[in-house]
């Protein structure tokens, strides 16, 4: 089954990306979860704007991406969410939300798909999260969930 990537999966590919997959896995796992649709000539000339959209988002070389690496190294994310009495939070911390508390302690614009936080964050506490800006570069950046007043 031919396919076009609408989203980056790891091990298969980037958005913009045809690749050749197996039917079930295509059809059952990547189509229904969005991460993909079906190849047709239409949707060939479809590709040239998911590949500007992502150059748009991308980091985009090397120099930039260290920079961007020194900056979140050097800031401080604090997070509030309401907790109960014993630090437990009332919901999850997601990416999205890390995002947003970057951006408003002063760090740049990172893009939450690239986010990867240490398992679910139900609990009040420092955590160490790792965003992947580069195909070789990754950054950690502490962020600390403090119970909500």
């Amino acid at each position: 089954m031919k396919i076009i990537l609408t989203q980056e999966v790891s091990g298969l590919g980037t958005p913009g990306d045809i690749v050749e997959v197996k039917n079930g896995y295509g059809r059952n796992y990547l189509l229904p979860q969005g991460f993909a649709i079906q190849w047709t000539k239409g949707a060939e000339k479809q590709v040239v704007v998911i590949k500007r959209a992502r150059e748009a988002r991308e980091i985009r070389d090397l120099g930039q991406a260290n920079e961007v690496k020194t900056q979140l190294s050097s800031l401080k994310v604090a997070l509030s969410a309401r907790a109960g009495k014993d630090g437990r939070l009332f919901g999850s911390i997601t990416p999205a939300e890390v995002v947003t508390a970057v951006k408003t302690a002063g760090g740049p614009a990172l893009d939450r798909r690239r986010l990867e936080l240490p398992g679910h964050i139900k609990t009040t506490g420092s955590y160490n999260v790792l965003v992947k800006l580069h195909p070789e570069v990754t950054a950690t950046f502490p962020v600390n969930v403090v119970a909500a007043k």
